[in-house]
């Protein structure tokens, strides 16, 4: 029999037992579709995600501290200091010039003496309704646009980068002075004075400097100890005024350091470690959650084999039906299969008959199925890049799905499929002629 005596024999059938045929290819089209949607979420959010944070992201920053390190600080995630230590711009420099950092954001933390005031007021310690002062620090930063600080603005905005009459709240002031439910708005546009201590003769008299600033906006922030979050020549002024007294470590300590800490961004999270090992190198401390990061990315992919397999599973079964469908096929066509090898056909003639269907469904049905699975992803991937949106966060591409995906599931499926009906067709192929015959 030749090629298209096959084929055209093998549609023929299909076209005739319709009904099995169709539930076949729709088994095929339903477990292809939960593989390759389960696939193509996998592969997309790993990729995007770890190029994502690569390119500076959170998880890329590493926070530098005024302090030496200790013998082993480069095995953990965190501070492990052993001493205080300058940060001055020769540090910032030395640092920068590495070339495995792309950025490098200044931090000066400066104590202050908080006074919360509900309304607004000329600026000076004039509060009413019995504000409740409270110790806490104005951390100072470059608050310009692509500074690299790992600061999410939760509502209102932040300070501008050169303002000395504003200033963005953290959640622990909210969580201190007990605002509404809705807190993180009714906040904004209230005041807060602000008095940074400054030595004079013996240690025990402290003098004031008094300002007073806007709320104009809740932020969480992970590179200083304080409650509030300002420009940096706000921290740079109040710096400026604590130095002109007797700075006494113990009073004000690290007031002499040029900056409390840096914000260093390494270009990759691969180059994380290299960083800190160049800033120990240094003699200073630093902290990144680099092991964290290697932890949370095994596990990634733990979660990615385990989809996986969902997704094999899903496919098994639609092809053990068509191993199903093509047993019964078998005793169906019983009597069918006989004639033809009585009028000359070989035992390959109808091998490749019944794997000539096999592929047939397969392919449908993986031609379908990935169709349907990444429509599915990429409807996934909208409603997560909606959801981040909602958040404020960074959107993650999942919508673009590897071309290679949706070429090698049809292939793949056709194979189970051919795979699947082996057993069905090398069954027909070995029935003899003259039994088939007598079954007439």
């Amino acid at each position: 029999m030749s090629p298209f005596d096959i084929s055209t024999l093998a549609m023929r059938n299909l076209r005739r037992r319709g009904g099995r045929s169709l539930l076949a290819g729709l088994a095929v089209a339903l477990g292809s579709a939960l593989l390759v949607a389960l696939v193509a979420i996998a592969a997309t959010a790993d990729s995007r995600v770890v190029s994502q944070l690569s390119k500076g992201g959170p998880l890329a920053a590493i926070h530098v501290d005024d302090s030496r390190p200790s013998a082993d600080a480069l095995q953990s995630d965190y501070l492990h200091t052993s001493g205080h230590h300058d940060i001055d711009l020769g540090t910032v420099q030395a640092i920068r010039s590495s070339p495995y950092v792309s950025g490098v954001a200044t931090v000066l933390a400066i104590p202050t003496l908080a006074v919360p005031c509900p309304v607004e007021h000329a600026a000076g310690p004039g509060c009413q309704n019995d504000p409740q002062p409270y110790n806490s620090a104005l951390v100072g930063a470059d608050l310009t646009q692509g500074s690299g600080l790992p600061v999410t603005v939760l509502f209102g905005r932040l300070p501008g980068a050169h303002s000395m009459n504003e200033v963005a709240v953290t959640q622990s002031y909210l969580d201190r002075i007990l605002v509404g439910p809705e807190r993180g708005v009714s906040v904004l546009g209230t005041f807060v004075d602000f008095g940074t201590p400054r030595v004079t003769g013996a240690a025990d008299h402290l003098q004031g400097r008094w300002i007073g600033a806007m709320v104009v906006g809740v932020v969480s922030q992970s590179i200083q100890d304080g409650d509030f979050l300002v420009p940096m020549d706000q921290a740079q002024a109040a710096r400026a005024f604590a130095l002109t007294g007797d700075p006494d470590p113990r009073v004000l300590p690290g007031i002499t350091s040029g900056f409390s800490a840096l914000v260093v961004v390494a270009d990759g999270l691969d180059h994380v470690h290299a960083v800190r090992e160049e800033i120990f190198s240094l003699g200073y401390a630093s902290s990144a959650p680099e092991h964290l990061v290697a932890s949370v990315l095994r596990y990634l992919h733990v979660v990615d084999i385990v989809l996986f397999g969902i997704g094999l599973v899903a496919v098994s079964i639609a092809v053990l039906g068509i191993a199903n469908s093509l047993l019964a096929a078998v005793r169906e066509r019983w009597r069918e299969i006989g004639v033809l090898k009585a009028i000359g056909a070989d035992d390959s003639d109808i091998l490749a008959w019944f794997l000539f269907e096999a592929a047939v469904l397969g392919v449908a049905g993986g031609v379908v199925g990935t169709l349907a699975g990444l429509a599915v992803a990429w409807t996934i991937g909208l409603q997560v890049n909606s959801y981040l949106a909602a958040q404020g966060l960074q959107g993650v591409d999942l919508t673009q799905v590897p071309v290679s995906l949706a070429v090698i599931a049809p292939v793949g499926t056709a194979m189970l499929a051919m795979l699947a009906g082996a057993v069905p067709a090398l069954q027909a192929a070995r029935l003899p002629a003259r039994e088939a015959i007598g079954a007439l």
